[in-house]
């Protein structure tokens, strides 16, 4: 406990050096004229020395809650407690100075402007479902006069929206948002080389997965993204056992890059199947065999939807759905196109003339609908569409209206041109004909989906149904290209899910008692399992504290809790550019 207290007057103690020291070197003076104007390489000495001191702070304050954390399982005395609570105030604090000194939001600021859009949004979906549902036993002149209502209460909802987009562009923290996004995106990706190569391949510790899981494309690419996870929380660079695929049989490097260019090779000491990677025998064994991720036994914590650890300040601050972002980087490392690829997307994209704005559409039918899906009408999906024109067109002026239109249905393109002659479509018939149920094992049907796929990625908006696997890795590429394109979709069925994932939860913000017999009731703070949003104002799941019995509850109540696991750091990838 002496130890304990001498270490948090110390850091306090540093701390408040700290901001005393930012403060005095970039506070402005009173009347300071162009001569006393300092010194710049001065001012970027003391930036880079703050920035410095700044990180080890925060080290030496994690190992401290590390200490107290430990210290509280032991002794759960008040004093113990005041220490931990007083060591979470004083981080709050530093936090906002800091971010205000070097012109960052914090992350109050970004959860409430997120949180605003969202909100918005889940109303129109309850006014908008209610009157929908009442109107429908209305006489035809009282249909009309609702249907002005929901016209009139749209243009408010877009007028808001709106203003909440423009807040996010005025006030100045734009430049921060975009180096934040670059910096994390390239740090990822630095660690990702630097575990996927090292330097001598007979003595490194593998992952080996084999790419042959018996699904369709979008799930084996999901497959090698949950083996490229599970190889990165545990330090060992991943093997993808892929010949005789049975899309392409040379393999995944067929049309991508090869995920390593040191070691390519199984080759170990001792080769074991997954178990838990506390155990002895897994950190000893040099090769790990993987299951698919449904037969993964035990299941740690750091398999979708958690995002590791010490990114996850970050991530929480500068996007919307940090698991979607986490995703994003390890689909965007699996899927680099090979030279050939990228020379036919390139073509193909004149060739079709792919331009912005545009909004991609993802239509599944054949084998999916009545078994995985429901059918859903071209209609149902242009509804939306047209919804982020609207928006859209708030901002911007829009000549033209484009639609990405990618399908398995090849007559849907000549109807959607028929019903919508307003709007540009842009599809490939033949890449429609080749995702028949017949023919879509196929070297050519599997060049067309990547190139639906890589299209659908760089639309400026998505409407889809979340329950196909193409559509959401299209949605997770999409990430890499922006800051937070977490809200730039709209599903007609599932939320965002990972086959396989860990629970998905919420966390109730406000109370609520149940209205009826189909609905949960909560309180704040309690945990929500959700199984879905039904698009209408409500969502579905269970209450995790009081049982299993599942029902509906206002959706703007709760909030998305992020999933956060220990994962290596990678120190040692910081400079792995400059040694290679």
């Amino acid at each position: 406990m002496k130890f304990t207290v001498q270490l948090s007057l110390v850091i306090g103690f540093l701390w408040f050096g700290s901001l005393v020291f930012i403060s005095l070197t970039f506070s402005p003076g009173p009347d300071r004229g162009p001569s006393q104007l300092p010194d710049l390489r001065k001012i970027s000495e003391n930036l880079n020395r703050v920035g410095y001191q700044t990180e080890e702070l925060k080290r030496y304050t994690k190992e401290l809650r590390d200490i107290l954390e430990l210290q509280l399982k032991r002794d759960d005395s008040p004093d113990n407690r005041m220490l931990l609570e007083r060591l979470e105030e004083q981080e709050v604090e530093h936090r906002a100075v800091r971010n205000a000194q070097c012109g960052q939001p914090t992350s109050e600021y970004e959860h409430i402007r997120k949180k605003i859009d969202n909100g918005v949004t889940e109303l129109w979906y309850y006014i908008s479902a209610q009157i929908d549902r009442n109107m429908k036993d209305l006489p035809q002149e009282k249909r009309k006069e609702f249907e002005k209502i929901l016209e009139n209460a749209g243009h408010q909802k877009r007028s808001i929206l709106t203003d909440v987009y423009n807040l996010s562009r005025h006030d100045n923290y734009d430049a921060w948002r975009e180096q934040e996004s670059e910096d994390l995106k390239a740090l990822v990706k630095r660690r990702l080389n630097y575990l996927q190569n090292p330097k001598d391949c007979s003595k490194a510790k593998k992952i080996v997965c084999n790419l042959n899981k018996g699904c369709g494309y979008g799930c084996q690419v999901h497959h090698v993204a949950y083996c490229m996870i599970v190889a990165y929380a545990t330090e060992r660079t991943l093997i993808l056992e892929s010949k005789g695929w049975r899309y392409s049989r040379g393999g995944w490097e067929t049309v991508f890059q090869p995920l390593s260019t040191t070691c390519d090779t199984r080759s170990g000491e001792e080769t074991i199947r997954w178990t838990d990677p506390q155990k002895q025998s897994f950190q000893e064994a040099q090769v790990v065999e993987m299951p698919i991720i449904d037969g993964l036994h035990p299941r740690p914590r750091f398999l979708p939807l958690a995002i590791p650890e010490d990114l996850s300040e970050r991530l929480i601050r500068i996007h919307g759905d940090p698991f979607v972002w986490w995703m994003g980087q390890i689909m965007t490392f699996i899927m680099r196109p090979q030279a050939e690829l990228e020379t036919e997307l390139e073509s193909a994209k004149k060739k079709l003339g792919f331009q912005s704005p545009i909004v991609g559409v993802h239509v599944r039918r054949t084998d999916k609908v009545g078994t995985e899906a429901a059918f859903h009408a071209i209609g149902e999906y242009m509804v939306h569409v047209e919804e982020y024109y609207q928006k859209l067109m708030r901002r911007q002026e829009v000549p033209v209206k484009r639609v990405y239109l990618a399908t398995d249905d090849d007559n849907l393109l000549p109807q959607a041109k028929q019903q919508y002659p307003d709007y540009v479509f842009i599809s490939d018939n033949d890449i429609s004909k080749s995702a028949s149920v017949g023919s879509r094992y196929s070297e050519h049907a599997l060049r067309g989906v990547i190139t639906d796929i890589h299209f659908l990625s760089r639309c400026n908006y998505l409407v889809c149904t979340f329950s196909s696997q193409v559509c959401r890795v299209g949605y997770e590429l999409m990430q890499e290209l922006h800051i937070d394109a977490s809200s730039y979709f709209h599903s007609l069925d599932d939320i965002y899910y990972y086959g396989g994932q860990n629970g998905h939860n919420q966390i109730a913000l406000y109370p609520h008692a149940a209205q009826g017999n189909n609905e949960i009731s909560f309180q704040p703070g309690d945990l929500i399992g959700v199984a879905g949003n039904h698009w209408d104002g409500y969502s579905k799941g269970t209450n995790r504290k009081l049982g299993t019995q599942s029902g509906l509850y206002p959706s703007y109540k709760v909030e998305n809790k992020v999933e956060i696991a220990k994962m290596p750091t990678y120190r040692e990838a910081d400079s792995y550019d400059a040694k290679t």
